[in-house]
């Protein structure tokens, strides 16, 4: 009787096809993923610009910046230019995060046991949604917390991979005490929809919130993504306290220089200036109408920052 059977040059042969599809299939497979996760990516920006409209509906102004990084977000400061924390903690009830926000409030302006505590606990509690999935998980990470309303919790801390609209940039000052932090005002600079004790209203948008960044993805080395020591450049502070530089915020004057020009995240490249992702082509942004964009990094400096000012009369439109 005749036995039929595969040589082991056909064998061979159809291992090796099956390895060539598969080497074909894997980098297809690959960008599908990394287009669903940017899909993702984008549609969190559009919660956030959502979250930033409903808060704007209840509060009348956009949400502020906070102080400085010497302070964290407490509930009983409410929101507006009076609210020390960051514009993420005043996002937070409007992304059904209510409870979380309200830790700590005893109707006591004041820094006590209570806010503490509570801060330590909001530090140590990273929110996913302000995590994009091409980069990192959310989890928490080395990084500073507040000096004065937290009690010195020196773990890992909660993060965001995006950063609001300063534009041209701002100062800020380090206010020691709650009086002198009620009673300050800023007068530094405001071009952008974020700077420290912000309030904006719709109407100050006046070159359209159509054309006006609000927030968006910010760039990181990607060697620091998760770091074990030293943390990147605007990355090295947790998510809930007030405006230090550029961990929240970042920047599109027009310089001279590629410091503000958007990017690709580069690794060893360590700058935390510029907004950007770890998406190919393009990064996201939202816009101050609750729209989420894809913008190329090839974007027009001027235009760039154009889109960054909120009322400098140069309407600019975003590059199809």
């Amino acid at each position: 009787m005749r036995h039929s059977a595969f040589t082991l040059v056909e064998l061979l042969v159809v291992i090796a096809i099956i390895g060539m599809l598969v080497g074909l299939l894997l980098p297809a497979v690959q960008q599908a993923r990394e287009a669903a996760r940017q899909m993702q990516c984008s549609n969190q920006l559009k919660n956030m610009g959502l979250a930033a409209m409903n808060h704007e509906s209840a509060n009348k102004i956009y949400p502020s910046c906070g102080w400085s990084c010497y302070w964290e977000g407490d509930p009983d400061f409410g929101f507006g230019e009076n609210q020390p924390g960051s514009w993420l903690y005043s996002l937070l009830p409007y992304i059904e995060q209510s409870a979380f926000w309200s830790l700590g409030m005893d109707g006591t302006k004041a820094i006590d046991t209570a806010i503490k505590t509570a801060n330590t606990t909001r530090v140590q509690t990273p929110i996913s949604l302000f995590y994009c999935p091409s980069r990192r998980a959310a989890k928490p990470m080395q990084g500073h917390t507040s000096a004065y309303n937290n009690n010195g919790f020196s773990g890992g801390v909660a993060k965001s991979d995006y950063a609001c609209n300063g534009a041209d940039g701002w100062s800020w000052e380090n206010k020691g005490s709650v009086a002198e932090g009620l009673a300050w005002t800023y007068t530094g600079g405001k071009t952008g929809m974020f700077y420290p004790k912000t309030a904006i209203t719709v109407g100050e948008i006046r070159d359209g919130t159509t054309n006006t960044y609000l927030y968006g993805e910010k760039y990181l080395d990607p060697t620091k993504y998760e770091p074990s020591s030293s943390c990147a450049q605007g990355d090295d502070w947790n998510a809930w306290m007030g405006p230090e530089s550029n961990d929240l915020s970042r920047y599109t004057q027009n310089r001279s220089d590629t410091q503000n020009q958007p990017m690709q995240d580069r690794a060893s490249y360590d700058t935390g200036y510029p907004f950007g992702s770890s998406h190919a082509g393009s990064f996201g942004m939202v816009m101050c109408d609750a729209s989420a964009q894809r913008i190329s990094y090839s974007i027009d400096k001027e235009v760039h920052s154009y889109l960054g000012k909120k009322a400098d009369g140069q309407v600019a439109t975003i590059p199809q």
